[in-house]
């Protein structure tokens, strides 16, 4: 065999083993692109963090002279329909006065969340619930009372925000606003029902929902 015929035969046979090792190989996506996208202050949710995380929490504003609320609900897979256990729900809002109040004992880090702040984490039922007060809007602005919340799903390796939860019957909340929300996790407007002297509102999420980059 002359020396051309040995270099065809050599790269068909390379050429062979290349589409062989493709056929058994799944093809791999990677990306840098961070689920959820830009979120400023992202790691505040583990400062001070317990270890024993429960499934009810009862906030430092709970012991405030205003308004009692109870917010409960399910936290679902993407799917809308399977709970999700073990999921990390990071909150914190303003005092009855509207202010990201502090303690001398809160981490000066954190302290850009004021106390008012806490965790829970999914029981096996993906349910959970949260006693607290109920926020004022920021002093002299037109700004509707919220509470930030934050996501930290086990299989997902940072937290993200989804949308801010606010008040069905807050004054300041206009139809422009509803029409603008990016429902990321869900509908972030709260329905308040009175219990006697406790409001209550039930609160479903749904992981994944509307959150850039989020897995398939």
């Amino acid at each position: 065999m002359g020396s051309t015929a040995i270099k065809i035969s050599i790269v068909f046979s390379l050429s062979l083993l290349v589409l062989s090792c493709q056929g058994q190989t799944k093809p791999t996506h990677t990306t840098n692109a961070i689920v959820g996208g830009p979120f400023e202050n992202r790691d505040f949710m583990f400062i001070g963090i317990p270890k024993n995380i429960k499934a009810t929490d009862t906030s430092p504003g709970w012991n405030q002279e205003g308004q009692k609320l109870l917010i409960s609900g399910t936290i679902y897979k993407k799917d809308a329909k399977t709970p999700a256990p073990d999921v990390i729900l990071y909150y914190y809002h303003t005092d009855i006065y509207g202010n990201y109040a502090t303690t001398d004992n809160l981490n000066k880090q954190a302290s850009r969340h004021g106390y008012i702040r806490g965790w829970v984490k999914t029981n096996t039922y993906g349910k959970y619930a949260i006693y607290t007060v109920k926020p004022a809007s920021y002093p002299n602005s037109n700004i509707m009372a919220h509470i930030h919340p934050t996501i930290k799903e086990p299989d997902v390796d940072n937290p993200y925000y989804i949308d801010e939860w606010v008040f069905e019957d807050d004054p300041f909340l206009t139809q422009s606003q509803r029409n603008n929300m990016r429902n990321r996790g869900g509908n972030g407007v709260l329905k308040t029902t009175a219990r006697g002297n406790l409001l209550v509102a039930k609160h479903d999420i749904i992981l994944g929902l509307n959150i850039p980059n989020y897995p398939d």
